[in-house]
């Protein structure tokens, strides 16, 4: 058996409604993955559907935790951020990536900040300027329309775009500095929806869709990421992995919905688990 592989998923903790750490842990360990977690903000409940959450910070929590896991020199296959806490944060875990990368580690950036043309509401403008500079650290980034938007302080156009201004879109952002794009929440079709790559590499763009659903469903950005983070680490192609997490992302909305469940308390991913890990080829000896 191949030795196991360790990812740092550095995320907020949201003590209620499914999202950040409480969705990639489960995933990236049913996926067969040794993960550890770098908490970056513990909140009460997730900001999208609840009011009144509580928020603690853990900024300075980062260095010390970082500190600590050099001395015992631990190393990574893949390091994975996501929601950050402060504007400090972006220095601090842009340093975790120069501390614990290797030239093997994967380093993915999902830039969490907005959706819907809005940022979130403990999110900046200066920090979503600042998200740059860690993207350009990455190997791989996946923006959703809105944060790609702010990463390039350009414009948010809403639903209103072609095949081409997408495929512009991805061109813009690998300027940035990351080998791989991802861009979530794409449709050309009504009825349809998915995700667009480029491989910076070899010039590559490619698609994913299957059947969309209507409604908003929180935590679903997570859900995909570390999906896809999933499907790298256990060897498919950015193309195969794709397509994997947006079929995942589909089955636990559709799962959701079957349920009856209240979709601010985030999507059932932990029903769709079986499906996900038979897409990943887990239950045979072939991978």
């Amino acid at each position: 058996m191949d030795k196991q592989k360790r990812i740092a998923a550095i995320h907020d903790i949201s003590c209620v409604g499914r999202c950040s750490l409480t969705v990639a842990l489960p995933i990236l360990s049913a996926a067969g993955f040794d993960t550890s977690v770098l908490p970056t903000a513990i909140l009460s409940t997730h900001t999208g559907g609840f009011e009144g959450f509580t928020y603690r910070d853990l900024t300075t929590d980062i260095k010390p935790i970082s500190n600590h896991w050099q001395s015992l020199n631990i190393k990574f296959d893949a390091l994975y951020s996501g929601f950050l806490g402060s504007f400090e944060q972006i220095d601090l875990v842009a340093e975790l990536f120069d501390t614990f990368r290797s030239k093997e580690t994967l380093v993915m950036v999902d830039p969490v900040m907005a959706d819907n043309g809005v940022l979130y509401s403990v999110y900046s403008p200066e920090m979503a300027k600042g998200m740059s500079k860690l993207c350009a650290k990455a190997d791989i980034i996946v923006p959703n329309l809105t944060e790609a938007a702010f990463l390039l302080e350009e414009e948010y156009v809403g639903e209103n775009y072609s095949q081409e201004y997408i495929e512009s879109l991805l061109k813009r952002l690998s300027v940035l500095g990351a080998k791989k794009i991802v861009l979530t929440g794409i449709s050309f079709k009504r009825g349809t929806l998915g995700a667009a790559s480029l491989d910076n590499g070899t010039g590559k763009i490619s698609y994913a869709f299957n059947a969309s659903v209507d409604g908003h469903f929180h935590g679903t950005g997570d859900v995909f990421s570390s999906t896809l983070l999933a499907g790298l680490l256990n060897n498919f192609s950015l193309e195969e992995a794709l397509q994997i997490a947006v079929n995942y992302t589909l089955k636990c909305i559709q799962l959701t919905e079957k349920s009856g469940q209240e979709k601010r308390f985030g999507v059932c991913f932990e029903r769709a688990l079986p499906y996900l890990i038979q897409q990943l080829g887990l239950l045979t000896e072939e991978r």
